[in-house]
């Protein structure tokens, strides 16, 4: 008697305190990055989201932070790290000073086009590289495509000399501090969401990105030139923080791998016709004008920034960069 009168109001107790306790394991993902919503970025972060909600809705709850409205260009790695926030996108430049070989991905010229770097990410070199930072506290889950950079600047630019004495903004990274540096123009790090403040002081006079940045850091209204050089590749790393990934329930986490994996798809497969979009939306606007280069023109950019390759081939590692060169064709 005495025993069912304690187990009746525990029970009771349980009860009451269930829903709570459900409510508290709902597992929060907060997904920040610092550019637009309507970028294969910022697109791919909704997506998740949605797929999320529908799929596992009550189990995981994604936010997304577009515009760098929860942390910086210049403070998300770190963010990550202490699990301030729990998944990013940065352009692979960003992990250069947890891996290394990841530099591979910002050599001038490496790729001839984007099925190229396509068949490269498919390769088992990216699939390692991809879990290269692991044990830095940082796990990648997949790699978000961006498009090939052109060139914006306020001057027209065919020739290698056309660029000496210029600053153009990049993101941190040796390698395109030395591409900058081989044609005689200076490099300037600056985060993504003060591009266009510093393209109107004068800080810089030139920006490197595919298209979809450049109308969304506005530099179609402050750049006049835009130089069609497909000089190298800016795409994105999909990453957590390891810590917080294995500690997810395994079904829960399989889950969100096949999400992840449907997301990635669409996301590379959308990538090309955004940048294709946006580039007719900045020519159409009259701001910018497209500066088209012979085959000899561009040749002569290659032969300029190629040098950087042997530089770095060291640092990077002589199998990764045989690796990425055996994906191209000709």
């Amino acid at each position: 008697m005495f025993k069912s009168l304690i187990v009746a109001p525990c029970a009771a107790l349980y009860l009451l305190l269930a829903p709570v306790a459900t409510a508290a394991e709902t597992i929060v993902i907060k997904f920040a990055h610092v550019v637009a919503e309507d970028t294969p970025k910022g697109k791919g972060a909704l997506l998740f989201q949605k797929l999320v909600r529908e799929r596992l809705g009550g189990t995981v709850e994604v936010e997304v932070y577009p515009n760098s409205s929860l942390v910086g260009d210049a403070d998300e790695m770190q963010a990550l790290l202490d699990n301030k926030v729990q998944m990013l996108a940065p352009s692979l430049s960003k992990f250069t000073e947890y891996s290394p070989k990841l530099e591979v991905f910002d050599l001038p010229f490496l790729f001839d086009d984007e099925a190229a770097v396509a068949r490269f990410q498919k390769r088992e070199m990216s699939r390692e590289l991809l879990r290269s930072m692991a044990d830095r506290g940082i796990y990648g889950l997949a790699y978000w495509n961006n498009g090939l950079k052109q060139l914006t600047a306020n001057q027209p630019l065919r020739t290698p000399a056309d660029a000496a004495g210029l600053a153009f903004r990049i993101q941190p990274s040796p390698v395109l501090e030395a591409q900058f540096a081989a044609v005689d123009a200076k490099a300037v790090r600056i985060p993504f969401m003060d591009v266009a403040k510093a393209m109107q002081s004068g800080t810089v006079q030139g920006t490197e990105g595919p298209w979809s940045n450049i109308r969304g850091q506005s530099a179609g209204t402050k750049q006049t030139y835009v130089t069609e050089t497909n000089h190298g590749v800016l795409n994105y790393m999909l990453v957590t923080n390891a810590k917080f990934w294995t500690s997810i329930p395994f079904a829960v986490r399989s889950e969100l791998d096949n999400i992840l994996l449907e997301v990635t798809q669409t996301v590379n497969a959308e990538a090309a016709s955004i940048n294709q979009r946006e580039r007719e939306r900045i020519l159409a606007s009259g701001s910018s004008t497209l500066v088209t280069l012979t085959p000899e023109q561009r040749q002569a950019w290659r032969d300029k920034m190629q040098p950087v390759w042997k530089s770095f081939e060291a640092h990077i590692g002589t199998d990764v960069m045989r690796a990425a060169l055996t994906v191209n064709r000709r």
